[in-house]
């Protein structure tokens, strides 16, 4: 745990610099929330210009404060900002939040002051969360820290919250006590100068009093930091994540088809997706999901059971479910017989199960007490639309004594005005979740259910594949220049990373082309070659006619390449032919592709997919941000939408797996390895039951 934040989130006492007397103002209102929250230390207001601030002496600065200080909150203006921090050093203050706007993200002058204001803080040993932020709140009734401007404080719970924005901080501490979702502790981490979510991350981690983690986040700022730590936080404890900027503020210039693939959310995405973190859309899902994970067990699977008393919203849930990667799941005779002898027989006992609008709340307490003992269930949405004749809040007390001898997730839906508010109250308190549409429970139950399957996965290892000579690629690259390698390179490259590569030739001329194919046939009994255009900046070959395969016999050869030559001359594309490779056909299987870039904030970006021309047609392509454990790439093999190709398809041979895998991991060590190689196109990889062989490949050092 990182105990550095305890003087920040557990203080014994605060000042407040710049406390003002004046209600209304965000001085005032700090200091107003540290009294009226009944903060269990003690405050001191800082103002030299009061001798009583709110009817507690106040001092001139903070160095004359009689007592030690744990925490200092600053709200004074931005120039004054470092004198006082460095005044809190001299006194020997543990920690700092810095309310006060106007540093790094106002401009160059801002982010010198904000330079400044960290060197202070190293200095001086201290831990400092802003500038520029909302403040931080920690709810146990045993610190009941408020110290913010907020006018709301949430209940306490077991939610701990960090938001990048200090302005949705005030939203999000209202919506939080609106549903009922109580809070540990919440941070606004504003410029993240020194605290930063990476920081949150650890230090909640290991708080007993936390079991969700939510995140509203700009930027993951040290995103490899951040990969292992959600790794290792997400195995006790969900990790929830809003991340806004999702689409490109430009476009950008892709000469490869990894680089056109890999958009600039992709990155994000592969990230929390291995470290088993939940990325939501919006703010409402994010609470949801939530409300969800607060309360109630992780699904041990996907098979979801429906309990409803209208038929129209059991199907609208079915939809919802399915829609997002749960399974409507297939009640058992014995579970449809159990049911039937209780329900009317107008009722549905299959899936949902729609015990009509005549429904009372013992039947729903006995159904669902039913559904989550049968095997074949994981989980159970409980929906209920107010009738006439059963009142809300009996049903709401049945579900708690249905589910209360259960193990399993339950989440429920109230839909209609009369007695919900009052039903959904007893739900929460009871610590099941309740939605107001079936479509948001679906949803958070998706996400629940996602977490449960990476959870149940081996958390893998790092694996260095073997055979590799780093020295003998390093010297091509570090030689190249900035520039795509000729694929005399290439090979080395691939040949030295281990990746195998059929016998091929770069020719110069149609001669050099014929004579290849001869002496390969002469020393290796080669039947077939292809030819393939060589170019520095012809990416798409075959588009311009620069591919031609299954040649036989010199003559042949040396024909397809004046033919090439022509073609590319008539398109006014001569000078852009520097030759072509003359390769040994392989033998056919299915064509895969690996590839990887280099993203300025993520570090390498591995892809897998199906391969070919028309890759970037079909985008069948998963993504995972380097370092790869084998879990990971093993993963990317089973998530590509046409995997049945790669299992056998009508009667077509599996292909090796491993050898998959294994290629996959040799690519990412590459960019490991090698920093100066920017972007690496494997396309086509052909995978046969008997290993991988790479066809065709571009690789390009920055």
């Amino acid at each position: 745990m990182n105990e550095s934040l305890d003087p920040l989130l557990k203080p014994r006492s605060v000042a407040v610099i710049g406390a003002s007397r004046q209600r209304g103002t965000i001085a005032a209102e700090v200091f107003h929330n540290l009294i009226e929250g009944g903060f269990a230390g003690a405050v001191y207001p800082v103002n030299p210009k009061a001798s009583v601030v709110q009817s507690v002496k106040a001092y001139p600065t903070i160095e004359e404060v009689p007592d030690a200080v744990d925490l200092a909150v600053v709200v004074v203006p931005a120039k004054q900002v470092c004198d006082a921090v460095e005044a809190c050093g001299r006194k020997g203050v543990r920690a700092v939040v810095v309310i006060t706007a106007g540093f790094a993200e106002v401009g160059a002058e801002g982010r010198a002051l904000q330079e400044k204001l960290v060197a202070i803080v190293r200095h001086y040993g201290m831990r400092m969360v802003g500038p520029n932020c909302l403040g931080i709140v920690n709810a146990d009734p045993e610190v009941a820290l408020n110290a913010t401007f907020a006018t709301t404080q949430p209940p306490y719970g077991n939610v701990a919250f960090s938001s990048q924005s200090g302005a949705l901080g005030l939203a999000i501490l209202e919506y939080a006590r609106e549903l009922g979702i109580g809070v540990s502790q919440f941070v606004s981490v504003g410029n993240k100068a020194d605290v930063s979510g990476n920081d949150l991350v650890e230090y909640w981690g290991a708080d007993p009093a936390t079991r969700v983690i939510l995140l509203y986040l700009e930027n993951l700022g040290n995103s490899q930091k951040f990969m292992e730590l959600a790794r290792t936080v997400s195995r006790a404890k969900p990790i929830v994540v809003v991340k806004s900027g999702r689409t490109e503020a430009g476009a950008r210039a892709a000469s490869s088809h990894t680089g056109s693939l890999a958009g600039m959310d992709v990155a994000v995405d592969a990230l929390l997706g291995q470290a088993g973190v939940l990325r939501t859309d919006t703010i409402d899902e994010l609470f949801d999901v939530a409300m969800l994970l607060a309360s109630q067990p992780v699904p041990r699977g996907k098979r979801v059971a429906i309990l409803t008393n209208a038929g129209g919203p059991g199907i609208m849930a079915s939809d919802a479910c399915e829609s997002r990667g749960l399974e409507v799941a297939r009640l058992s005779e014995e579970t449809q017989r159990a049911l039937a002898t209780f329900l009317p027989a107008e009722a549905s006992v299959k899936n949902p199960v729609d015990m009509i609008a005549s429904a009372s709340s013992a039947q729903y307490e006995r159904a669902l007490s039913l559904l989550l003992a049968a095997p074949e269930v994981d989980m159970v949405l409980v929906l209920f639309v107010t009738p006439i004749v059963t009142d809300a809040s009996d049903v709401a007390n049945a579900i708690r004594a249905g589910a209360s001898a259960s193990d399993k997730c339950v989440a429920t839906c109230f839909m209609g005005r009369r007695g919900v508010p009052e039903a959904v109250r007893t739900l929460r308190e009871g610590r099941y979740p309740s939605y107001a549409f079936p479509e948001s429970a679906a949803a958070a139950l998706a996400k629940a259910a996602r977490y449960g399957e990476w959870l149940a996965k081996p958390e893998g290892r790092r694996v260095v594949p073997s055979g590799i000579d780093r020295d003998r690629a390093r010297a091509v690259v570090q030689s190249a220049g900035p520039r795509w390698l000729d694929p005399a390179e290439v090979q080395t490259v691939l040949d030295a990373y281990g990746l195998r590569i059929p016998r091929s030739f770069v020719a110069r001329s149609a001669d050099e082309a014929a004579d290849f194919t001869a002496r390969a046939k002469a020393e290796s009994g080669v039947q077939q070659v292809a030819l393939k255009l060589v170019s520095d900046t012809i990416t798409h070959k075959s588009d311009v006619g620069g591919v031609i395969l299954a040649l036989e016999g010199p003559e042949h050869v040396r024909e397809a390449y004046r033919a090439m030559s022509e073609r590319l001359a008539a398109q006014g594309l001569a000078a852009q032919m520097q030759g072509a490779l003359v390769q040994e056909m392989v033998a056919p299987g299915v064509e895969t592709f690996v590839g990887a870039t280099r993203d300025a904030d993520y570090g390498a970006l591995v892809a897998f997919g199906l391969g070919g021309v028309q890759v970037e047609l079909w985008k069948d392509v998963v993504f995972r941000v380097s370092p790869l454990r084998d879990v990971d790439a093993r993963a990317m093999t089973e998530q590509v939408r046409a995997r049945a190709l790669l299992d056998g398809f009508r009667g077509a041979p599996a292909v090796d797996r491993d050898a998959l895998v294994d290629a996959i991991l040799r690519v990412a060590q590459l960019m490991e390895d090698l920093s100066e190689v920017s972007e690496v196109d494997v396309n086509p990889l052909i995978a046969s039951p008997t290993g991988v062989i790479a066809v065709d490949a571009r690789i390009r050092v920055r």
